[in-house]
């Protein structure tokens, strides 16, 4: 009889644990922040969470030497592209894989109302669209892994010690830096090895520190 009931009792813990096991369990947040390589393969996008917002920058360009010459703001039409941000302030929507913000189209000048979803580890989906409708989208392919958050934007105003992605302070997290983030000059081809990069080879680094998304998030 005892022997019975050790044997009942090791199959109903090996079937908890095939029960975990098979995706039952909750799944695990799917995180946006890294570099990724756009649709037609012409740029990286940084993307790190700053002040608990999601930013995008651009971190690599295939033809380097790139300028907003399609800005209308007359005083940003030479500012490089190497850098600009692309992602502005996107915010995560509740109970939800999902950042909404706004993209900045370079090749047109214009702002469009966007969102951000992973849809595996490995790819990023981008949709915008105009007024609330006319959407177009693409989706980019992970070149660089996910970034930390660092303790740096948090002490933005107002900002404390936000929490990121799986519970992690941005106030406890690690630095990221020019040696520890992206795919670098070039970028890593799909199903590459991420590597990191020298600060040499990466002029673009912690995102949260240009002055375009540190002085926003003051």
């Amino acid at each position: 009889m005892l022997q019975r009931q050790r044997t009942f009792m090791r199959s109903s813990l090996i079937s908890a644990a095939i029960f975990l096991a098979t995706g039952l369990a909750p799944a695990l947040a799917l995180e946006p922040t890294g570099d990724w390589r756009v649709a037609d393969g012409v740029a990286n996008i940084r993307v790190a969470q700053c002040n608990g917002s999601m930013w995008g920058v651009v971190a690599w360009e295939q033809e380097p030497g790139g300028r907003d010459t399609n800005n209308p703001d007359a005083s940003k039409r030479g500012r490089p592209t190497l850098g600009m941000p692309i992602l502005l302030d996107m915010k995560k929507k509740p109970d939800a894989d999902q950042w909404e913000g706004q993209v900045y189209n370079a090749k047109d000048g214009q702002t469009y109302s966007s969102t951000i979803t992973p849809t595996d580890a490995d790819h990023l989906e981008i949709r915008g669209c105009v007024l609330g409708f006319l959407c177009g989208g693409e989706t980019w392919t992970r070149v660089g892994p996910p970034i930390p958050s660092s303790p740096l934007n948090s002490m933005a105003k107002g900002g404390g010690a936000s929490k990121g992605k799986g519970g992690a302070s941005n106030a406890g997290g690690p630095a990221h830096s020019a040696r520890t983030v992206g795919a670098g000059a070039g970028g890593a081809t799909v199903g590459q090895k991420h590597t990191a990069v020298s600060a040499s080879s990466d002029p673009v680094g912690d995102i949260c520190l240009l002055p375009d998304i540190a002085g926003f998030a003051h």
